[in-house]
């Protein structure tokens, strides 16, 4: 698939089929989220992956996102910031979270491009989710992917218009400034 269209494709989906998802897509998607970027180079990503539908309504309850059960599989993106804050102290926080980011949004791509459906769900209670899975206690839950296949049509959400999400130079400024003013001759700068 072309990358513009794998973005255009990709949404957010609540429902899914009960057909089982190939383990090996999920690999590959995770695979790919694993090509960078990292801080310094080091990933700090692990991927835990859940089938057990037990365990997926455990999750979808923790959730408050009870929907989520019908997801044939999760993966349950953890990180480790200890070495990055080792490096750089709290900002390896930061740099966690920032990598973390890029490497869901990774997932979530491949995962369209291999013609599965997912949603990115950030809200949970970390602490009942760490017990189920025995997650150590220094690691963080970074995001829970429900992934299987769309269950009917859900319509794509309109995005904002980029002049809605961009500005120019300083904050709030919505127009692109002239670098160059268009009176000047650039090439009788030399003279």
């Amino acid at each position: 698939m072309e990358f513009d269209s794998v973005i255009e494709k990709r949404k957010s989906v609540h429902s899914f089929k009960s057909k089982k998802v190939d383990w090996r897509y999920i690999m590959e998607a995770v695979d790919s989220a694993c090509q960078g970027p990292f801080s310094d180079n080091r990933n700090n990503l692990k991927f835990l992956i859940i089938e057990e539908p037990d365990k997926i309504n455990k999750i979808a309850e923790f959730a408050n996102q009870l929907w989520i059960n019908e997801a044939p599989v999760l993966v349950i993106v953890c990180s480790d910031d200890s070495n990055l804050e080792n490096m750089h102290g709290e900002r390896g926080r930061v740099y966690s979270r920032q990598q973390a980011g890029a490497a869901i949004q990774t997932l979530i791509l491949k995962l369209t491009d291999l013609g599965l459906s997912s949603c990115w769900i950030g809200s949970y209670t970390d602490e009942l989710i760490k017990q189920l899975l025995k997650i150590p206690s220094n690691i963080q839950l970074e995001a829970i992917v429900p992934i299987g296949y769309e269950s009917g049509k859900q319509k794509k959400k309109k995005k904002k218009d980029l002049e809605n999400v961009m500005f120019w130079e300083e904050w709030s400024s919505t127009k692109r400034p002239s670098l160059v003013s268009e009176d000047i001759d650039i090439y009788s700068r030399n003279n």
